[in-house]
């Protein structure tokens, strides 16, 4: 193999990072209009969304940490992330049985600690580029959990600022995943 030609591991696992990071900015888009449809009551419909969220963060996680092992990456907070979005999503299982405030609960605790979680990651990346709306999500998706706790004492709680809390966070993935394209250019 002529090694001049080759795409240094760095490169690659910007690449599929970029790749990863479009995805979920198309899948939170979707997500999101389909939840807002369905916000102001907890149907079976609305409860599946709920439960599919977390797992197709988990499926996420999983393909993130591929690269991640191959490029020296964040592996540690990527299983910690693997592990509170499968136990949030059986927590959005058991809590769709219980109405909407319990919802907003549960996903109140999830946005916190997945927050935590992606700051972490953002901040361990930063030399890759593109990493500021990464962190800066992380930290907006803390304070939105903390938010989802009041909501969900609200007389007539909704669904649909989760909807928006997803949509923008599927935005500051396609803004990391723009970033990262430039950085990649760049280099």
């Amino acid at each position: 193999m002529d090694t001049a030609l080759a795409t240094p591991p760095a490169t690659e696992a910007s690449t599929s990072l970029r790749k990863l990071y479009l995805l979920r900015f198309a899948f939170a888009a979707l997500w999101a209009a389909l939840l807002f449809a369905t916000a102001d009551s907890l149907t079976p419909a609305s409860a599946t969304l709920l439960v599919i969220y977390p797992l197709f963060d988990v499926a996420c996680a999983v393909v993130d940490l591929r690269s991640a092992r191959e490029s020296g990456g964040p592996v540690r907070q990527l299983y910690v992330n693997v592990a509170l979005s499968t136990l949030t999503a059986v927590g959005l299982a058991v809590a769709a049985t219980s109405g909407i405030p319990a919802v907003l609960r549960v996903w109140g605790v999830w946005a916190i600690t997945a927050g935590l979680v992606q700051l972490l990651v953002g901040v361990s990346r930063r030399r890759m580029g593109g990493q500021w709306a990464m962190i800066a999500s992380g930290g907006i998706s803390t304070l939105a959990g903390a938010s989802f706790f009041g909501q969900a004492g609200q007389a007539d709680p909704s669904l649909s600022a989760l909807a928006g809390y997803a949509f923008l966070g599927g935005v500051f993935f396609l803004v990391s995943a723009l970033r990262l394209g430039r950085a990649r250019r760049a280099a």
